[in-house]
């Protein structure tokens, strides 16, 4: 419930920057979800801080509600369906790339934060 809920905070917090025409409050929930999964992920590889309990209840609870892919693909069909293709492709970039980038990040400084 708390990854839900925040997730809404960061939509609520985003959705005025008119800078863009991104659905920024998903796309930074995702990308920060993911650091949050790798930090986790690498922390719970490399030592016995997170039990496995904690893992799951971090990693697929908080997180698990954090990121949403629902919203992503809505998000990205309505680029299409409105024929926002630059948009809808961008979109689609930045989300995959930064959050495959984001978790390996997060690998890093689990490391790091570890030493």
């Amino acid at each position: 419930m708390l990854g839900g809920v925040s997730r809404y905070g960061m939509s609520l917090v985003t959705q005025n920057i008119a800078a863009l025409s991104m659905p920024l409050g998903t796309l930074l929930s995702n990308v920060a979800g993911c650091l949050l999964i790798g930090l986790i992920a690498g922390i719970s590889a490399t030592s016995t801080l997170l039990s496995t309990e904690m893992r799951l209840l971090l990693a697929t609870g908080f997180c698990g509600g954090f990121t949403t892919m629902s919203s992503f693909v809505y998000e990205l069909g309505q680029f299409v369906q409105d024929k926002e293709y630059f948009y809808a492709s961008f979109y689609f970039v930045a989300t995959m790339a930064g959050a495959g980038l984001a978790f390996v990040l997060g690998l890093y400084l689990s490391a790091w934060v570890l030493r």
